[in-house]
This record gives C-alpha cells, structure tokens and sequence, in this order.
C-alpha cells in the first residue's frame, strides 16, 4: 500500500515537471511585448480622453471641447532694447491700473545725459506700452540707454536712475530687479567704443565764388531742392518720407543771420549740408541724395563744394566716400545696428 502510493506521488511530481517545463519554453519561443508606455487611446475629436462606451455598449458620439484659453504672449517692446538698453523688471504682487502707474511716474525720464523709458505689459492685449488711463498692467520695464553721442553710462547717473525707479517700484507695491551696477557699465563702455568707430556725419560745405547771399534767397534757393523750414533757426531740412523719422538732409547757416532783425540784410557766403548717416536707412540712398543736393546748390548759388579744411571736393572724393560708407553700414548691420533703426537712431543721437 505504501510502496503504491509512494509511486503515484512521484509519478505526479514527473508530470507538474514536464507541464513547467513546456510552459517555460514556450515563453521563451514567443515575442517579447515591449514594456507598457501607458494606455492607448484612439484619436478623438474631444479633449483627448477616451470615448466612453453608451449605455447599450456603443460607442460614444465625439464631441467638440472648448479649445484651452493659453495666455496671450508678450510681444516684443518697440521702445526699449536690451542691446542699448540696461533693463529693470518691476513686478507688482496683482495687476496695476494705468492711473495709478502714471500718477507714480518719475517727473522726468532722464539719468544725466541719459534718457529711459518705462513700460507696462497690457494685461488684456499682451503688448508693451506707456502706460495708459484704463488699462491694467501685470508686469512693467525700464530701459535705460547705455550710450549716446554724450559718452557711456557712468556709475551716477545709473545711482541717478535707481533713485528714481525704486520709489516707483515701492508705489506700485513690485518687485524690481536692478542689473548688477559694475556690470552695466562696462556694457556701456564696450557699446559707446563701437559707436565712436561706427558713427558717421558727412558734411559739405557750400562756399560763395563772388556775391554773397541773403537768408531768404538761400531759402527760396532751397525750397526748389525740396527743403523747408526747420525748427531750429538757421536750419533748413529735407524730410523725410516716413512720418516722424529724422530730415535726411540738413542745410544750415549761421543762426544769427537768421535771428536778426532784417534777414534780408545779412550776408552769408557759407552753407553747411550734412547727412548724419546713422539716422537714415540704407534703402532710401541718402548719400545720392547729399551728393545730387550739394551739386546742384552748387550750381545754382554759384558756389564751390569744399570740406572742412577748405579743400575742393572733387568726383573722386564722393567716390572715395562711397566706398567707406558701403563699409560703414555693412558694420553696423552685423551688429544689429542698421542705419535707420530705431536702436541705431536712439544710441547715434
């Protein structure tokens, strides 16, 4: 009885080996399936969730979400650059009114000889601007240049500019991120060496051979060629085309003749034409048009084109001059600095 019973059991244990055995080989044999990413679903035209069954077992209808509201991105400001600019970000704990802002403002905009700007981030439009009546403001910025045709930032007058932000910063209840001092100036120091290569004013002087002229004849002279009247005394512009960019050209002679008491009296044998290159895109051909307007005045006030040592400026000169300017704005455009732009106009003035 034992002797039959100690055979079956190991009978059974034989079998349950063989069946592991099978068992094992056969996994081994088939593909392995790749680890589980997460769940699949099928497409839909919903929020991306999959599509619950209905209640009889069918599938569900797609339906059309709402789209998700993303904020609106803040666009690129027109006014303050951070390459000619050193930058301070206010940050208020909630959104500020535009009256508020503006009844805070610092009095003047400048630090020394530098000008900055401050600027709002329109909550609603996502667009930086001057703050304005009926608006709400998230965020706000002030830029201030770091070089002009005055010389670079110095240390008092970026104390001069903190000063008058963080009182600023304080009324609107922001946090402001002042750019580390030492480092801004030597930022300015490197910008005002590349603008005092890169900054150019050409200038012609027109010479009287014989007589002698008058204001107004020089003016009426002048108006032919398209020039007008400019504010400053003296002065006498060719606009520009494009509205609120700087005159062209200007024409320009000694302001006292054009102050006295009878213009029509005074006698001028000089006028200064000048381009200030900087000022003026590439694209319009300012220095054609200086070159055509100095010859034509010339010709017309019988008077010769001489430079500032009284030397005749000849064909070849203008060509010489051509070349060097061709240079000249090839430069400043690999530094993001064409002539014309609004950076380039701001740190060459």
């Amino acid at each position: 009885m034992t002797l039959t019973v100690g055979l079956a059991i190991l009978a059974g244990m034989v079998l349950l080996g063989v069946v592991v055995h099978g068992a094992w080989s056969a996994r081994k044999a088939s593909p392995r399936a790749l680890p589980d990413l997460g769940e699949r679903h099928e497409p839909s035209l919903g929020d991306g969730a999959p599509a619950e069954a209905a209640a009889d077992g069918a599938p569900a209808e797609p339906t059309l979400a709402e789209p998700p509201v993303r904020p609106v991105p803040p666009r690129r400001s027109i006014r303050i650059d951070a390459l000619i600019d050193a930058i301070v970000t206010l940050s208020p704990e909630a959104p500020v009114t535009g009256e508020l802002a503006l009844q805070h403002l610092p009095p003047t905009r400048r630090a020394g000889g530098k000008p900055f700007q401050v600027e709002g981030l329109n909550a609603d439009s996502g667009e930086w601007e001057l703050p304005r009546p009926g608006q709400r403001y998230g965020e706000f910025q002030a830029g201030l240049q770091m070089a002009n045709r005055s010389g670079a930032l110095n240390e008092i007058e970026y104390s001069e500019f903190v000063q008058k932000i963080q009182p600023f910063a304080d009324a609107l209840g922001a946090t402001a991120d002042f750019p580390d001092m030492l480092e801004v100036v030597a930022r300015a120091r490197e910008l005002d060496a590349f603008a005092s290569q890169h900054d150019a004013q050409l200038g012609a002087v027109l010479r009287a051979n014989s007589v002698a002229w008058s204001v107004g004849y020089i003016q009426q002279c002048a108006a032919r060629h398209g020039f007008v009247p400019g504010v400053v005394p003296g002065r006498l512009v060719l606009p520009s085309a494009d509205e609120g960019a700087p005159p062209i050209l200007v024409l320009s002679f000694d302001s006292q003749a054009a102050l006295s008491e009878d213009p029509g009296q005074a006698a001028l044998r000089d006028l200064y034409l000048t381009l200030d290159v900087a000022q003026t895109a590439e694209s319009v051909e300012p220095f054609a048009s200086w070159q055509e307007c100095a010859r034509r005045l010339a010709d017309d006030l019988d008077a010769t084109l001489v430079d500032d040592r009284g030397s005749p400026i000849t064909l070849h000169a203008f060509a010489t001059i051509g070349q060097e300017l061709e240079r000249l704005y090839r430069a400043l455009e690999e530094h993001d600095l064409a002539a014309g732009t609004a950076a380039a106009r701001r740190l060459f003035s």
